[in-house]
């Protein structure tokens, strides 16, 4: 009556051999490991060359590692000891960074897990821990949407101020006021006139007719779809410029997330330089649009050291040299938005640029004034320059829209267009709280989080073998297997471990339990009621389902 199919035991077996291997991991612990990564937005890490470059570096040290493993954005090497971690971090330093004043990548201290590699190669990997129990910095920023808001009315000012002088529609002024923007006329017929051009032409405006004085005024408000709109975007690209600035801590698992309508929270578990981690969050970034510096000779001259005057030297992406003019065209305020698609034409891939009306007129001048000469677009990051791209000028462009394309991929045109977006904050942001957690008070959660949820189980399996005896023993082996299949479970979906989950780990063997303490009194039940063992135990869990799926 209760025996069951070998493939059901087989099964059973698999199941379980399953969760112990991908459990495993959680009991290796860490080890220490020095983490390389690309240290400027326009450098992708090539990780095959890094491989190949740190263990040329290390060879040369005289310095032995445990294992190499690359993912998209970083390298990291694992070592027995942090004497030798400390040494190799000097080693691999000085060959991917021979300029300290200008480093290229970014070399940070890490941890990694010390799993055997044929555990890491069928992706077991133990759970990430929280900040509360590997120790980090905790950060609770507020975005400025207000700000975002006022940026995007002062561009929609001068982009009103545009089309009615385009449409020859005569007005006496535009100006933002609070989170408005009010055009004033002299007569109702203008007015009116501007009211039928601007709804023809934007639709995320509500315009209101009214008068001041002897004055006519109309009266531009975004709608609460278009606030509700630049709000999560200035929160998204946040949270995306945060993730590329984060990188070059070294962080394994930073978690950044939006909390609420405008606040991001940012934990770094396993930072302790706060001073650091706040100058990574804080740092701006801008954009700037200059022309190239073609004149013969210059560039030849200017690699000799004899930089003409007015000009600076830098590299493109490819690394070949760029002879740039220092008078900046546009900067990164005029750029309101960059995205990757095609080419109307060719089909190749571009990047798509949206200027506001004032960068829209320089950028019409100067296009006009320079037919066929190259353009650079520099990204500008603690007074140092970087060339995202440099395309040639074919003809005049106007009305704010602006294609870049020639000679890149589909990954290329969304890399470029991820970095003409993502080089500054969308908004402002202010820290409004901090926390600093060390690592003993980490491991000391640890410590304790395990020993309770062992010592739980520990009083569940006494109280359940006293009490029902064989029974009880089987209740014990499932309640076993059912933590070992969760804990492999959030394993291989390399979930975060934090206090109150290990706290809701005990928790779930006290519910667990209860189902064995349902079936059990059911078998004792069926034999008070003269059932023999094999149909009592049947019946127990047979009929014990449907209590323990209603509770």
């Amino acid at each position: 009556m209760n025996r069951y199919p070998l493939w059901k035991n087989l099964l059973i077996g698999l199941v379980l051999l399953w969760g112990l291997i991908y459990t495993l991991p959680n009991f290796y612990g860490e080890v220490p490991a020095v983490q390389v990564s690309s240290g400027k937005a326009t450098l992708k890490l090539d990780t095959a060359a890094t491989l190949k470059r740190v263990e040329e570096s290390l060879a040369a040290a005289g310095l032995q590692h445990d294992g190499l493993f690359a993912d998209l954005n970083s390298v990291r090497i694992r070592f027995h000891d942090t004497d030798t971690q400390l040494k190799a971090k000097d080693a691999v330093e000085k060959a991917f960074n021979p300029d300290a004043s200008d480093p290229s990548y970014v070399v940070a201290l890490n941890l990694l897990s010390a799993s055997p590699q044929w555990l890491t190669s069928i992706h077991a990997l133990p759970m990430y821990l929280g900040l509360d129990l590997r120790g980090g910095v905790h950060f609770l920023l507020q975005v400025d949407i207000k700000g975002a808001v006022t940026k995007r009315l002062d561009a929609t000012t001068g982009d009103l101020r545009t089309l009615l002088r385009d449409k020859n529609v005569r007005h006496i002024g535009i100006a933002r006021e609070g989170q408005s923007v009010v055009v004033r006329f002299r007569d109702t017929e203008n007015q009116s006139r501007a009211k039928a051009v601007i709804t023809a032409n934007t639709n995320d405006l509500q315009l209101v007719e009214g008068q001041d004085g002897a004055d006519f005024k109309l009266t531009a408000n975004l709608t609460p779809l278009a606030q509700k709109t630049i709000q999560e975007f200035a929160i998204k690209q946040n949270i995306s410029t945060l993730h590329n600035r984060i990188n070059e801590l070294g962080v394994a698992e930073p978690v950044i997330q939006q909390q609420g309508l405008d606040r991001i929270v940012v934990q770094l578990p396993g930072v302790q330089d706060v001073a650091k981690a706040k100058d990574i969050l804080g740092r701006t970034a801008t954009l700037e649009i200059r022309m190239v510096d073609d004149t013969p000779g210059a560039l030849e001259a200017a690699m000799t050291g004899a930089v003409p005057a007015g000009t600076e030297l830098y590299n493109e992406r490819g690394g070949r040299p760029l002879l740039v003019k220092k008078q900046v065209v546009l900067t990164g305020e005029r750029l309101t938005d960059a995205q990757p698609g095609f080419d109307g034409q060719t089909h190749e891939p571009a990047v798509h640029l949206t200027l506001d009306a004032a960068g829209a007129r320089i950028f019409k001048d100067v296009t006009r004034e320079n037919v066929n000469k190259r353009m650079a677009i520099l990204l500008i990051e603690k007074g140092k320059g970087e060339v995202v791209t440099a395309p040639v000028i074919r003809g005049e462009i106007g009305g704010g829209r602006v294609q870049i394309s020639g000679r890149m991929s589909s990954e290329e045109a969304t890399d470029t267009a991820l970095l003409l977006r993502a080089g500054s904050l969308a908004a402002p942001m202010e820290i409004i709280e901090e926390r600093t957690i060390g690592p003993s008070l980490g491991a000391d959660n640890i410590s304790k989080g395990f020993h309770s949820t062992l010592w739980g189980f520990i009083a569940i399996a006494v109280f359940m073998c006293l009490y029902y005896m064989l029974f009880g023993f089987v209740s014990v082996i499932a309640l076993a297997s059912n933590l070992l299949l969760l804990v492999a479970l959030l394993s291989l979906l390399q979930a975060t471990l934090t206090l109150p989950g290990i706290a809701a780990i005990a928790l779930t063997l006290g519910m667990a339990i209860d189902a064995n303490v349902l079936i059990n009194e059911r078998i004792r039940e069926e034999l008070r009621n003269g059932s023999s063992p094999q149909a009592a135990i049947h019946a127990g869990y047979d009929r014990a389902f449907d209590t323990i799926l209603d509770s």
